[in-house]
C-alpha cells in the first residue's frame, strides 16, 4: 500500500473544498431551487439574506470528511493502478496505457462513494436551507430545521433511517465512477502532453494546467447525474416526490425538459479549474516530500 498517496490526497482535497466552496453552495441551490432566475440572482440572493456566511453553510461536514474520501480516492486509484500494471506487465515500471489509468479512476470513484454520501447528504441539506442556523421563533420567522451539521446528520437518520443517509448514492455511484475515470485519465494525458523532452514530469505550470484541465472535463461529464444526486438528496425534507434516479430524471426532463441537467455546468467548470488545480498541486508536492 502506499500511504503517501492516502496523506497527499488527504491534503489536497481538503485545501481543495475550501478554494470552491462557496459556488458549490450557488450550483446546489440552482440545481434543486427553482426561485432562482440564474446565478446571478442566486449569488445577491444569497448574500442579501444570509451575507457571506450563507455560502458556507455546512462547509465543517466536508471539510472534516474530504480528507478521508480523498484520501480513499487517490489511495484506492494509486494502488489501483500499481496492482493493474502489476497483474498485466509483471511489473510496476511499464508506463500505464489509457485504459489502465481509466479503470483505476473508476475503482477510486466507486470507492470513495461509500464514505462520501452521508458527507454530502448534509452538505446538500445545509446549502439547501436558506434560513439561519439560530432563526427565532418570532411570528412570521420560519425556523430553520438543521442546527447544524450533527444535528442534520442526526435528523436525518433520525426521521429517514440509517440508509436515509445514503438516499442519492446509486446517483452519486453513478455520477462519480464516470468522473473519476475521466478525471485521472484526463490528469495523465495532459501531464504527459506537458512534460518538456527529456523529463519524466511536468513542471509545476504544467501540473497546474493539468489539474484544472482534469476538473474541468470530469465536471462536465458528471453534472447531469450530479443534478439528479442533488435532488435526490434534498428530496423527503418536506415531503417525498421521487420514487429512484429513473423517477427522478424523468419527472425533472418532463417538467423543465433536457436543459434541466445542465444546471450548474458553467458554475462546475468555473469552479473545477482553480480547485483541482490546487488539489493535485499540493498532492504531488506531498508525494514529492513524502518520498
Amino acid at each position: 500500500m502506499y500511504l503517501a498517496d492516502f496523506i497527499a490526497g488527504s491534503a489536497g482535497g481538503a485545501l481543495g473544498v475550501a478554494v470552491g466552496y462557496p459556488l458549490d453552495t450557488v450550483k446546489v441551490r440552482i440545481q434543486t431551487q427553482r426561485s432562482y432566475k440564474g446565478v446571478w440572482h442566486c449569488i445577491k440572493s444569497t448574500y442579501k439574506t444570509e451575507k457571506i456566511g450563507g455560502f458556507f453553510k455546512g462547509m465543517s461536514m466536508p471539510v472534516t470528511t474530504v480528507s478521508i474520501t480523498s484520501s480513499v480516492a487517490f489511495g484506492t486509484y494509486r494502488n489501483c493502478l500499481q496492482w493493474i500494471q502489476q497483474f498485466r506487465y509483471g511489473s510496476t515500471e511499464v508506463s500505464p496505457s489509457k485504459l489502465d489509468f481509466f479503470l483505476s479512476g473508476l475503482a477510486a470513484g466507486a470507492a470513495q462513494v461509500l464514505v462520501m454520501s452521508p458527507a454530502d447528504i448534509v452538505k446538500v441539506r445545509l446549502q439547501t436551507q436558506t434560513q439561519p442556523y439560530r432563526s427565532s421563533d418570532a411570528a412570521g420567522t420560519p425556523k430553520a430545521k438543521y442546527r447544524g451539521p450533527l444535528h442534520c446528520m442526526m435528523t436525518i437518520a433520525k426521521e429517514e433511517g440509517f440508509f436515509g443517509l445514503y438516499k442519492g448514492a446509486s446517483a452519486l455511484i453513478l455520477r462519480d465512477c464516470p468522473s473519476f475515470a475521466t478525471y485521472f485519465l484526463t490528469y495523465a494525458v495532459f501531464c504527459k502532453l506537458l512534460t518538456p523532452t527529456g523529463q519524466n514530469h511536468p513542471e509545476w505550470a504544467g501540473v497546474l494546467v493539468a489539474g484544472g484541465c482534469a476538473g474541468m472535463c470530469a465536471w462536465s461529464l458528471s453534472t447531469p447525474m450530479d443534478v439528479i444526486k442533488s435532488r435526490m438528496q434534498t428530496d423527503g425534507i418536506t415531503k417525498k416526490r421521487y420514487r429512484g434516479v429513473i423517477h427522478c430524471i424523468t419527472d425533472s426532463v418532463k417538467n423543465e425538459g433536457i436543459k434541466v441537467f445542465f444546471k450548474g455546468l458553467g458554475l462546475n467548470c468555473l469552479r473545477a479549474f482553480p480547485v483541482n488545480m490546487v488539489v493535485f498541486a499540493t498532492y504531488e508536492l506531498l508525494l514529492k516530500i513524502l518520498r
